[in-house]
């Protein structure tokens, strides 16, 4: 079995202005604010995200009080386009306020930022500022690179193409990684490999969970290309929880479920398909709906540490994310969901009773990440 045996099926992240958050751009340029303003603070305006004209009324009100909700739970980190036109890494609060960049490296793009389960560090790849990220290769490209949560104390750790995927683990004191030879632990004080496992069809995007246990990622070793498993640790043992045109997964707090994009087959006016947000139990029993629109792909599915919350991108583009500007992230609580955006009348076909909460616009970015821990110097 090939590494990296994709056959053109590339899930590549792209950029999209969706039509309800196309209407709040415009919303915020009548009030002359600014997504992507230097300092801009985001206060959360909503829009018709359906066709219930209803909702044009009661959606503003809805959406302040979910800014006002999230204002002071803990920070953001993503990667999106500096005004030199690299990309570096910014953090701002889940309502888009008190944006900052924390790289500010206009030699390099960086990318890919997660922090530590106590936030006290981050994790990311960086690359040349004449390269691109890569959609699928992103975490086999360039230097890996730990700071503190702020962004100060860089340090590169390994050459080009080393430690790839590397995922955190729940003590901050290993690392999971994953090449075409096998996965891997790593001790980072020594950088001694503390552990080995074969890949078993996974080839791309591995999360440790925050039990420790598990493993989840992207295989092809189920029967169908991009399916999204689990594995476990201690024995090796691994399942799909989704197969068939999946990817980025990522874990809920419990360790018991995941988020994670999914493209569903013969989609009514579409010969592609548009890419949703999905949410499934570890075992992969039980599959539902977070958030979808027709004409939008949904990627960078991230919860909150206390499982309430979701973040995600929209990309009208599956190439639009690390090849474009990024993407409108979104936040919705998970209580509000399932959700469809805009009229999207072959989805809601489908999906005939969806709740259909607020959504809070956020800053375009690429592959946002999660704490509630305060960061100290980013007051």
């Amino acid at each position: 079995m090939e590494y990296l045996a994709l056959d053109g099926m590339f899930f590549e992240q792209g950029r999209i202005y969706m039509r309800v958050w196309q209407l709040a751009f415009v919303l915020m340029i009548i009030t002359g604010a600014s997504l992507q303003g230097k300092g801009a603070e985001q206060e959360g305006r909503l829009f018709a995200e359906s066709n219930d004209d209803s909702s044009t009324v009661r959606r503003p009100v809805e959406v302040t009080g979910l800014s006002n909700e999230v204002r002071g739970k803990g920070w953001i980190i993503y990667s999106a386009r500096a005004g030199k036109g690299d990309w570096d890494l910014f953090l701002m609060r889940p309502d888009g306020s008190n944006r900052r960049n924390i790289t500010n490296t206009p030699m390099f793009n960086e990318g890919l930022p997660r922090f530590s389960t106590d936030a006290g560090r981050i994790l990311y790849r960086r690359i040349g500022v004449s390269e691109s990220f890569d959609n699928n290769l992103h975490g086999m490209q360039g230097e890996l690179v730990f700071a503190d949560s702020d962004g100060g104390n860089a340090e590169v750790y390994g050459g080009q193409g080393e430690y790839t995927w590397a995922s955190w683990g729940p003590d901050g004191k290993r690392i999971a990684c994953m090449s075409v030879k096998g996965i891997y632990f790593v001790e980072l004080a020594t950088k001694k490999v503390v552990g080995h496992m074969e890949r078993r069809g996974f080839f791309q995007q591995i999360t440790w969970s925050p039990d420790g246990k598990w493993l989840c990622g992207v295989a092809n070793s189920f029967g169908a290309s991009w399916s999204v498993a689990r594995m476990e640790i201690a024995t090796g043992a691994a399942n799909a929880v989704s197969s068939m045109n999946n990817c980025t997964p990522d874990w809920f707090p419990d360790s018991q479920q995941l988020i994670f994009s999914y493209r569903p087959a013969d989609q009514e006016g579409s010969e592609y398909g548009w890419t949703q947000l999905w949410m499934a139990d570890a075992e992969g029993k039980h599959r539902s709906l977070v958030y979808g629109e027709d004409g939008r792909h949904v990627y960078g599915g991230a919860v909150s540490p206390d499982g309430i919350y979701v973040l995600f991108t929209g990309n009208m583009q599956e190439d639009g994310d690390a090849s474009g500007s990024g993407a409108p992230m979104g936040l919705m609580r998970l209580r509000d969901t399932p959700a469809i955006g805009g009229d999207s009348k072959a989805l809601r076909k489908l999906h005939g009773s969806t709740k259909d909460g607020p959504v809070l616009v956020l800053p375009d970015g690429w592959e946002p990440h999660w704490t509630y821990c305060e960061l100290g110097a980013a007051k």
